[in-house]
């Protein structure tokens, strides 16, 4: 019987600036072979200019593969998200199983609503300690919250937990 394969998931802007800031952007390419990047997304990153870290690693791995949104979604739009967040969630919402990446509580409110699976940095950490892939999560999210990302205490604690930290 054949495996049943999932689509590769879609990211927004800020997992990719987070993850790479904190020099983990390699965790992605653990989680998933590939990993879909919409055009309006490129563009954002893009507008950081070519010396900016996230730009660069972007433009270094061949797993990270930009994909076309043609229009977004009345349902997404609907949510007032900006481009990048609404470009991922209509990616996720025209291709069902597609696990939306990003952070923005906004953008994960209309993921719920939308029925569509999302993820977050914080769960790709979990995601890579409990595969193994990461000795401990703790260390790795101090680098994430060091490299800007905000999450308060009490979210780090509950998230820890659930890894056995």
């Amino acid at each position: 019987m054949a495996e049943l394969s999932t689509p590769p998931p879609v990211i927004d802007t800020s997992p990719l600036i987070f993850l790479t800031t904190a020099n983990y952007l390699h965790l992605l390419q653990t989680l998933y072979p590939k990993v879909l990047v919409p055009q309006m997304v490129a563009t954002e990153i893009e507008q950081y200019g070519e010396a900016d870290p996230t730009f660069q690693a972007v433009q270094a791995v061949d797993w990270l593969i930009e994909t076309e949104i043609s229009s977004i979604s009345k349902a997404v739009q609907d949510f007032n998200l900006d481009p990048g967040e609404s470009a991922v969630l209509t990616w996720a919402k025209q291709h069902p199983g597609t696990e939306a990446i990003l952070d923005d509580l906004a953008g994960r409110r209309c993921a719920k609503r939308l029925g569509i699976p999302v993820r977050g940095t914080l769960g790709l950490v979990l995601a890579a300690k409990q595969r193994g892939h990461l000795p401990a999560a703790r260390p790795v999210i101090a680098d994430l919250k060091q490299a800007g990302m905000y999450l308060s205490d009490r979210v780090i604690d509950q998230a820890l937990a659930l890894v056995g930290e």
